[in-house]
């Protein structure tokens, strides 16, 4: 692990035919042996969005944090110009991306303790990594996430479709993406593609055997609480947090009752197995 906590950096990942570079940032506790917790982010999300929380609730939990953009975000490599998207963009992105990264950082599940923290797509993600790989796991924290699409889901892409072609919405990303439009188009297009309509997770993810904390704003405009409840469903050792007066950011809405439920779900869980049979 080259980079020291806090400095953003870049790794150079194996991503299909081509190199890609992933912009990445630690942040809170350098200890050693301090759990790892990793963040993922939303749709729109790079590591310069999320702000100061992750280094917020790494300090409250006692964890050191990796914060990174995915390709298409923040300062990582964007889009080819033909590049689309496929249903399947999520399954890459746990399967395949998220792995490689953390190869390039030298960082072994099997030796580090490893948490995930995502949100929106980043949460799908997380819980697609957990059920990929249940032995590599300690835990995850998924913040509005998405196992099936809702028609609410897709009207409100739209309206992010009609506000980034009629208003300011492209410079505002542009203060965090290298390529707004990679970024923007990337995540709208598939959400309103047809063929992802029928994108569904929920079978998959009842392989998941690591502890899971899913937490969902009672007024999200992207999700219905079917999503987390869905998950509760499928994945019994679930715990939920439904948050009133809150949208589809809890850690922008409600932040210290994020931070609060997520360090204490890290102690609780620290000494769940990593799997069961």
């Amino acid at each position: 692990m080259s980079a020291s906590v806090g400095n953003a950096s870049h790794a150079e990942i194996a991503w299909g035919e081509r190199q890609v570079r992933i912009e990445y940032q630690w942040v809170g506790s350098a200890a050693p042996g301090a759990p790892l917790l990793v963040f993922l982010h939303e749709g729109l999300g790079s590591v310069a969005m999320w702000r100061e929380f992750p280094a917020r609730l790494c300090q409250a939990a006692g964890a050191r944090g990796l914060v990174y953009s995915r390709p298409g975000y923040g300062r990582s490599t964007p889009r080819g110009a033909q590049e689309r998207w496929t249903p399947h963009f999520m399954h890459r992105q746990a399967e395949e991306v998220l792995p490689a990264l953390l190869r390039a950082l030298a960082i072994d599940p099997t030796r580090d303790p490893l948490w995930l923290f995502g949100h929106s797509d980043g949460g799908s993600i997380a819980l697609l990594y957990a059920a990929a790989f249940p032995q590599a796991l300690r835990g995850a924290i998924v913040l509005a996430p998405h196992i099936f699409v809702e028609d609410v889901s897709v009207a409100s892409i739209q309206q992010a479709r009609e506000a980034y072609l009629r208003t300011d919405l492209k410079q505002r990303l542009g203060r965090y993406h290298e390529d707004a439009d990679s970024a923007f188009w990337g995540w709208n297009d598939i959400w309103l593609d047809p063929a992802f309509r029928g994108w569904n997770i929920e079978r998959e993810i009842a392989a998941i055997r690591c502890p899971l904390l899913a937490v969902q704003g009672v007024d999200d405009e992207y999700g219905t609480l079917e999503q987390v409840r869905g998950i509760a469903r499928a994945v019994p050792q679930t715990q939920l947090l439904e948050l009133p007066e809150c949208g589809h950011s809890p850690h922008k809405d409600q932040p210290r009752a994020v931070i609060e439920a997520a360090a204490r779900f890290l102690r609780e869980a620290a000494g769940f197995p990593a799997a069961r049979e």
